[in-house]
């Protein structure tokens, strides 16, 4: 009798037991890089990165809350453990792969020149002596620092603002991803008939998804999701999504 009744409290325990919990990670990214990140109507992060990280947590199994969280600190609070995944368009480089780990790349791109409609240039160093404006830490202020052609470059909080500076003719010029420069050109409405994507860099670019060092256990998760994501054809669902089609 008590060997039937325990067997009995048994199973009515693994039956009433709560599922286990799918593992959730904390996702910074800087909403100020549309149409990658940004903040949508509801103020909550939304764009490429913010879909694209979900769909990979999706399926690969684990849950993620996003969050905004500026550039300037992004990465010191994954590398203490205070967020556990960027997702901010962050060019894989050697210099970072020093500091932190990456998932395979998800998406390629390569640096914009944006300047007031009507102007074009067709080299960087035709920026000589201009003010180019660009976000600070970002890969296109390296390239116009690694390029050297003698141009003022000014650094931003957010590109958004140097695009402003240019159109209020206090700046000549604004270097960002292409996805960026494309989103601003084509899409902001403000800004309709007043920019022209004039120059692109022949360096490609690949973005990863940045995490701690030694976290083995979550690039494995993130590859595998991405994995999916880019067999399933989401991935290209949500380039048009974005960015139109054939961008």
């Amino acid at each position: 009798m008590f060997r039937k009744l325990s067997l009995a409290l048994l199973a009515l325990s693994l039956f009433c037991a709560p599922a286990i919990a799918a593992d959730k990670y904390t996702v910074a990214s800087d909403c100020t890089w549309p149409p990658m990140e940004m903040l949508g109507d509801d103020k909550k992060p939304a764009g490429f990165a913010i879909d694209y990280i979900r769909e990979v947590a999706r399926a690969a199994g684990f849950e993620v809350e996003n969050l905004n969280i500026a550039w300037d600190g992004i990465f010191g609070g994954v590398a203490t453990g205070k967020y556990d995944i960027v997702a901010s368009s962050t060019t894989i480089t050697e210099e970072r792969k020093k500091q932190f780990d990456f998932s395979d790349p998800y998406y390629e791109v390569v640096q914009a020149v944006v300047l007031p409609a009507g102007t074009n240039i067709k080299s960087l160093g035709e920026l000589k002596g201009k003010k180019v404006g660009g976000q600070l830490g970002t890969t296109g202020i390296f390239v116009m620092r690694k390029a050297n052609v003698g141009a003022d470059i000014r650094e931003y909080n957010d590109v958004g603002l140097a695009i402003q500076d240019m159109v209020s003719g206090r700046i000549d010029a604004v270097i960002c991803d292409d996805p960026v420069a494309m989103y601003y050109v084509n899409k902001k409405a403000d800004y309709a008939g007043k920019l022209n994507l004039s120059f692109k860099t022949g360096d490609t670019e690949l973005y990863g998804f940045t995490v701690r060092k030694g976290r083995a256990d979550l690039v494995a998760k993130l590859n595998k999701g991405i994995k999916k994501v880019k067999e399933s054809g989401l991935h290209d669902k949500l380039i048009e999504k974005w960015m139109g089609k054939g961008n």
